[in-house]
């Protein structure tokens, strides 16, 4: 087992999913053959009011000297580009198979402050794409699990972990303190929406991704200004719903977007669908985000979420290091 991943604590209601047997967290039968299915035991702040946290940003005098940990990234920024880094404050919002990549480069690039946010905990199906995502984890805070990564990979580093869902009742608590970078990798398109509409208004910096799913080839990912965004159908909605809220998207918004230029793959239902969907995910009662609610759920490949979630940070880390990012491409 990996060590910086603990087992999960097993509870009275635990089963093993197979083929014939129903899971007791979902009450569906899994394709996961002997695959433990626990749910994670929640922590009390987690049921508890967003706005009972407090927001309030862990004092750290600033960083002048750069650790030798950041060798090889000094040599490439400098090490002025790097103590803008160990200074800096990133919050990414959403974080499976693009998010997590991205944490993974940002606290890879010396970012000092981060703050992660997803409602979700680890599913199986999670497992062909997300950073955190392992067997022994099903069932775990997706946002936990990346804190206890960042800290392994920076002892140095502040890390809020946010077990919450972004919407415009928790969006004022999640957005404080005023993050210098705003990393969106939502795939709920009213959040997403609300998000980069904050971001735009508050002049936070905010790079968006679109669509990663139904995709098998990184090459064809571009980054560029909405604007000049083409082929991917989310940021294409993304254009006309920003345009409704009153941003002219049709010339340079200054919202960096990756985005690909592949035409989406039409998913092949699996053996397992031959009665219909099934979700096996350990979601908790209250998630927004069941599989069963979804209308299509796209194929993924790691290759190409992890290109996404590479290729976001970084417009993050060279805007901070070098404030030379075009969002143009």
């Amino acid at each position: 087992m990996n060590r910086y991943y603990v087992a999960m604590e097993k509870t009275d209601t635990t089963t093993q999913c197979n083929n014939s047997q129903p899971c007791t967290p979902c009450g569906s039968a899994s394709p996961e053959l002997e695959l433990p299915r626990e749910r994670r035991r929640r922590k009390p702040w987690e049921s508890a009011p967003l706005e009972s946290r407090s927001n309030k940003p862990v004092v750290r005098p600033k960083i002048e000297r750069v650790p030798r940990r950041w060798d090889r990234l000094a040599r490439l920024v400098g090490e002025d580009g790097v103590r803008a880094l160990l200074n800096s404050r990133v919050t990414v919002f959403g974080l499976g198979g693009v998010g997590s990549y991205a944490v993974e480069s940002l606290a890879r690039s010396a970012v000092g402050h981060l703050t992660i946010v997803d409602f979700d905990d680890v599913c199986v199906t999670n497992v062909n794409r997300q950073m955190q995502a392992f067997p022994s984890t099903v069932g775990q805070s997706k946002a936990d699990l990346l804190a206890e990564r960042i800290k392994a990979i920076n002892p140095d580093a502040t890390v809020d972990s946010v077990q919450a869902f972004y919407d415009p009742q928790t969006s004022e608590s999640l957005l404080t303190p005023r993050p210098d970078f705003v990393i969106d990798a939502i795939d709920n398109v009213t959040a997403k929406l609300h998000l980069l509409a904050t971001c735009l208004k508050s002049d936070i910096p905010v790079v968006s991704v679109a669509g990663a799913g139904a995709k098998l080839d990184p090459t064809m990912i571009r980054v560029a200004d909405l604007s000049q965004t083409r082929v991917d159908p989310l940021a294409r909605v993304v254009r006309k719903e920003l345009s409704r809220r009153g941003f002219e998207t049709t010339k340079h918004v200054g919202l960096p977007v990756v985005f690909s230029e592949e035409p989406a793959i039409t998913p092949m239902a699996p053996s397992w669908d031959a009665e219909g969907f099934k979700c096996i995910c350990p979601h908790a009662e209250d998630s927004p985000h069941e599989c069963e609610k979804r209308n299509l759920i796209y194929g993924t490949a790691s290759f190409v979420t992890a290109t996404f979630g590479n290729a976001a940070a970084s417009v993050v880390v060279r805007q901070i290091a070098n404030d030379r990012v075009d969002p143009q491409g």
